[in-house]
C-alpha cells in the first residue's frame, strides 16, 4: 500500500450503493474488507455480480450488523470505515419497525464504538434525503429541519444523531453523508427507478404508488465520487453533507421518460397498494449540494438521462433477477 490507500471496512457491502463503492476503493487501490449480512447459501449479495478479477481482492466477512462483537471484530485494523449496512424498504418499516431499530439504530452505535475502541481514523456514516422528509423548502440544505415520516426515516434520524453525539461526546471523526435518491445497476426492485425499468422491459402496464411526488435522482456513480469525496477532505469531519443532482422530477414523469427510453407503450398507473400513508408520504425532495461543491469540490458528472441509459442498459442484460409480477416491499 502507499500512503494513499487504506485499510478500509465497508458494511453492507452486499448491498447496491455497498457493492458499487466496494468495486471503486479496489480499483483505486485500497485493502477493502467486506461485511456482507450472513446467510447459510454463503451468498454475497451484489458482489456477487462485480467484476471477478475485482472480487478476489476483497475480504468477505458474513455477520450481522447488530451484533457488537462480530462489529468489533470486522473493525480490527481498519483505518477507515464506510458505514452503509441498513434496512431501507420504507414499506418494509410499517410492517417491521422494530427490525429498523435493530439494524439501523443498534447498528450504527456498534459501528461507532468499534470505531472508537480500535482508534479508526474517520468513519464515514450513511444517512438519506428521507431523513428531511417533505420538504419545508426547496432546495434543501443541510440546515433543513429533520422529519419521522416512516419508521425507516426515524431510525435513520436516531443513526444520524448518535454519530454525531461521537464527533461530540469522544471526538470519533466521523462525517455524515445524505445522499438523495440514488440510483443505476443492481439496484433492488423495492426502489422506483428498477421498478419502472423492469416492468416497462417486461411489457404491460407499470403500477407505482402516488405519480406526484418529486424526487432528485442521482445517478450511483455520483454518490461514489461524494463518498470519496467526504472520507477524503480533511474538513469533513463533524460535517452533514448532501449529495444529489439538484433536479428534481416528479414519479410520473420519470415514469414517462424512462417508457421513452426503453421503446415501450406501457401506461403508467397509481396501485393503491403502493401508495404510502398520507402522513408519510415525501411529496418533495429537492437537493442543496452547495455545502459539498464548495467545502468537498464535487459535482454530478453523470445527468439522469446518461444514468437511466446505463441503467437500462444493464437490466436487459439482467432482467431475470426481478419479478415484475409482484409488488416488492
Amino acid at each position: 500500500m502507499t500512503e494513499t490507500t487504506k485499510r478500509v471496512l465497508v458494511t453492507g457491502a452486499g448491498g447496491f450503493i455497498g457493492s458499487h463503492l466496494v468495486e471503486r476503493l479496489v480499483r483505486d487501490g485500497h485493502k477493502v474488507r467486506a461485511l456482507v449480512h450472513y446467510n447459510s447459501r454463503n451468498d454475497w449479495g451484489n458482489l456477487e455480480l462485480i467484476d471477478p478479477a475485482v472480487k478476489r481482492e476483497i475480504e468477505v466477512v458474513t455477520g450481522d450488523i447488530a451484533d457488537p462483537f462480530l462489529v468489533r471484530h470486522a473493525t480490527k485494523r481498519v483505518q477507515l470505515v464506510y458505514h452503509l449496512s441498513s434496512l431501507i424498504a420504507i414499506p418494509y418499516s410499517y410492517v417491521a419497525p422494530q427490525s429498523y431499530v435493530q439494524t439501523n439504530v443498534q447498528g450504527a452505535i456498534n459501528v461507532l464504538q468499534a470505531a472508537r475502541d480500535e482508534g479508526v481514523e474517520r468513519v464515514v456514516h450513511t444517512s438519506t434525503s428521507e431523513c428531511y422528509g417533505t420538504a419545508q423548502y426547496v432546495p434543501i440544505d443541510e440546515k433543513h429541519p429533520l422529519q419521522g415520516q416512516s419508521p425507516y426515516s426515524a431510525s435513520k434520524i436516531g443513526a444520524d444523531m448518535l454519530a454525531e453525539s461521537y464527533w461530540r461526546s469522544f471526538e470519533l471523526p466521523v462525517a455524515i453523508i445524505r445522499p438523495f435518491n440514488t440510483f443505476g445497476p443492481r439496484q433492488s426492485a423495492r426502489a422506483v427507478i428498477p421498478t419502472i425499468i423492469s416492468q416497462a422491459l417486461k411489457g404491460g402496464t407499470i403500477k407505482l404508488g402516488s405519480l406526484s411526488p418529486t424526487r432528485d435522482m442521482n445517478f450511483v456513480d455520483n454518490t461514489i465520487d461524494g463518498f470519496l469525496a467526504v472520507a477524503s477532505h480533511p474538513d469533513a469531519v463533524g460535517q452533514v453533507f448532501n449529495i444529489g443532482s439538484g433536479r428534481e422530477i416528479s414519479v410520473g414523469d420519470l415514469a414517462r421518460l424512462i417508457v421513452g427510453l426503453v421503446g415501450s407503450s406501457s401506461e403508467v398507473v397509481e396501485d393503491s397498494q403502493r401508495i404510502r400513508p398520507v402522513n408519510s408520504e415525501v411529496e418533495r425532495l429537492l437537493c442543496d449540494h452547495g455545502k459539498a461543491s464548495q467545502l468537498l469540490g464535487w459535482t454530478p458528472r453523470v445527468d439522469l438521462e446518461e444514468g437511466l441509459q446505463r441503467s437500462i442498459e444493464w437490466f436487459r442484460r439482467h432482467l431475470d433477477r426481478y419479478k415484475t409480477d409482484i409488488y416488492n416491499v
